[in-house]
């Protein structure tokens, strides 16, 4: 029996790619934040109900002002935060990992 090849050591990328990998996930971050604050808040608002998707049909127009609806795009606005909050930890833990070295 042979012996196994042990597997090459990770290649670290280069310092330039880390910048465009951080300034990506800061982006990402923020977009989400920004989508899940707006889900959050924005079918409880006055506003919702103007909008042409309820005049449009009146089917459409019960799902719409339907109070289970708007909590499942509140809830949907929700993962977006949970999204934001856990590439914001990524960013800070990398950030350490870095410094570290």
């Amino acid at each position: 029996m042979s012996t196994p090849v042990a597997a090459p050591p990770p290649i670290e990328p280069p310092k330039a790619m880390r910048w465009h990998r951080r300034l990506l996930g800061i982006c990402l971050m923020v977009l989400a934040f920004e989508i899940g604050l707006f889900l959050i808040v924005f079918p409880w608002h006055p506003a919702w109900s103007m909008n042409w998707i309820p005049v449009h049909s009146r089917r459409f127009a019960a799902l719409w002002m339907s109070p289970y609806f708007r909590g499942v795009v509140s809830g949907l606005g929700l993962l977006d935060v949970f999204i934001a909050l856990g590439e914001a930890i990524k960013q800070i833990k990398s950030l350490f990992v870095e410094r570290a070295r």
